[in-house]
């Protein structure tokens, strides 16, 4: 039986993650996928943040666990987070992410997270999971080389006369029917597991395996690239800028779809350790918990962050906006599948500019990205410092 007390600090651990949910909502995941649409004029402010906050939620119920439970048991050895320990750490965070929010400047929340779980963990006696900060540190410096790296180069051959335009966005359609079949979903897994498009179709084939390759599989996949490509090229060759326009919006979709399966784990995460501490609530239904923060933020606040990003960044139009959500996409997955957290605002910001690059630095503020990187960092070290010297201070004075 559940004390009294131990009740009594979930509640509050609870409204403390709602309230990170809700600055994550109006911040990263609510602001960041659809800026590029908006910037290109396809879509106005407060539609992109009603749909962001729709797709924000069945991204958290339907690929949310990988993150969440990275953050709730990965970061720190040894030392579970207790209530007291989730309440500081997210609460440190959630303000941070707050003050980014009213202020204007899209702070990473991935790295405010971060840093005030570790920091709180530490101050518990926990030692540093040094593996874990590796990979994510990795994937947190190759994002803006390899996101505005690979924004830049689509950009350049959609803007250059080497290849036909419609051609190329065609074949872009394509990669993305792609990925979509072969990423993780929590409802096609077996059991408590996940599973893909591709991977719950392709058996149901009647195709014998090659060198133990799924044959159906990779017919499923193949399908739906072709498939995609068809129906983007039809679209394209009725009306070129209906099509792209088109086009922007489902990438907008896919990567506030990606958002909400990352970045309510940043919101959720610590209050993973609790559950098995008495507290019988399956995982599934924090997940609803945290998605539902994360739709309530996207339409009470994203609207300011959206024309942050979209206009004050770089002045984008639909080619550039398609080069960014591509990578941002793709990026997005890949953090989700190993379990990573990640910022949507250093994926999306870091594509904006290289796709802007793309045109000769059209548009691109480099005094915004100054600050902005300086915020980034600035939340990092802050919230660890915030995150551990407040949780000491309260073991003190307890």
């Amino acid at each position: 039986m559940v004390g009294t007390e131990t009740l009594l600090l979930f509640v509050v651990a609870s409204a403390a993650s709602l309230f990170m949910a809700w600055s994550i909502g109006a911040g990263s995941s609510g602001s960041t996928p659809f800026a590029p649409a908006v910037g290109a004029n396809a879509i106005s402010v407060m539609r992109a943040g009603l749909i962001v906050g729709v797709l924000g939620f069945l991204g958290a119920v339907l690929q949310g666990a990988n993150v969440t439970e990275a953050v709730g048991t990965e970061l720190i050895i040894g030392e579970p987070l207790t209530a007291g320990a989730a309440i500081v750490g997210l609460l440190t965070a959630a303000a941070l992410v707050a003050v980014g929010v009213f202020a204007g400047y899209p702070i990473a929340t991935s790295f405010t997270v971060t840093g005030a779980v570790v920091g709180v963990g530490l101050a518990m006696g926990g030692a540093p999971a040094w593996a874990k900060y590796i990979e994510i540190v990795t994937l947190w410096t190759l994002i803006p080389f390899v996101g505005g790296g690979v924004a830049f180069g689509i950009a350049r051959l959609l803007r250059g006369d080497r290849f036909h335009e419609d051609y190329l966005i065609a074949l872009l359609g394509g990669v993305i029917g792609v990925l979509v079949v072969t990423i993780d979903f929590a409802l096609l897994g077996p059991g408590d597991g996940s599973g893909s498009i591709a991977g719950s179709l392709g058996p149901s084939l009647p195709l014998p395996p090659v060198g133990g390759v799924a044959t159906g599989v990779v017919v499923v996949t193949l399908l739906a690239g072709v498939a995609a490509t068809a129906v983007l090229w039809a679209a394209l060759r009725q009306d070129r800028a209906t099509g792209q326009r088109r086009f922007l919006l489902v990438l907008g979709g896919l990567v506030a779809f990606s958002a909400g399966g990352s970045q309510v784990g940043l919101a959720i995460g610590p209050l993973v350790p609790l559950l098995g501490s008495g507290i019988n609530i399956p995982l599934w239904a924090v997940l609803v918990g945290g998605g539902f923060g994360l739709l309530v933020g996207s339409w009470t606040g994203a609207p300011r962050m959206i024309k942050a990003i979209s206009q004050d960044y770089s002045s984008l139009g639909p080619r550039r906006s398609i080069a960014a959500l591509i990578p941002s996409f793709a990026i997005a997955q890949v953090a989700v599948a190993f379990g990573i957290p990640v910022s949507f605002n250093e994926i999306i910001v870091s594509a904006i500019v290289g796709s802007g690059y793309a045109a000769g630095n059209a548009g691109v503020s480099r005094g915004k990205m100054g600050y902005t990187v300086l915020a980034w960092i600035a939340s990092l070290v802050g919230s660890f410092v915030i995150g551990y010297g407040v949780y000491s201070g309260v073991r003190l004075a307890l």
